[in-house]
């Protein structure tokens, strides 16, 4: 296995913007799964314990196509599109990952 980065954590929204960036999330999220060959997975959800909270989980094949992701139009367009929405908090972490194993 190749080095793969997992990009994980949590965004923070006022609760009347939360389900909005959801959706645009959502968009964003198809897009990058079926555009981006360097995407392995890619994955936002409400979580059901706080009306502000949306959990992250990405896998990149490497750094960076995680880097290019960040360049592409559908990434601009999400940007434009979720101006204006409040953002109260983040922790987004990167990871490394040399090694990996099926859990079952």
């Amino acid at each position: 296995m190749a080095e793969e980065i997992i990009v994980a954590g949590w965004m923070d929204y006022e609760p009347a913007d939360r389900d909005t960036m959801l959706g645009h999330l959502v968009e964003v999220g198809k897009r990058t799964r079926a555009e981006e060959p360097g995407c392995l997975d890619y994955a936002m959800a409400a979580d059901p314990s706080d009306e502000r909270r949306i959990r992250v989980f990405e896998r990149w094949v490497s750094q960076q196509a995680l880097d290019e992701h960040f360049t592409t139009a559908h990434i601009k367009d999400f940007r434009a599109a979720t101006t204006g929405l409040t953002r109260v908090g983040v922790s987004l972490e990167t990871f490394s990952v040399t090694a990996g194993r099926s859990m079952r």
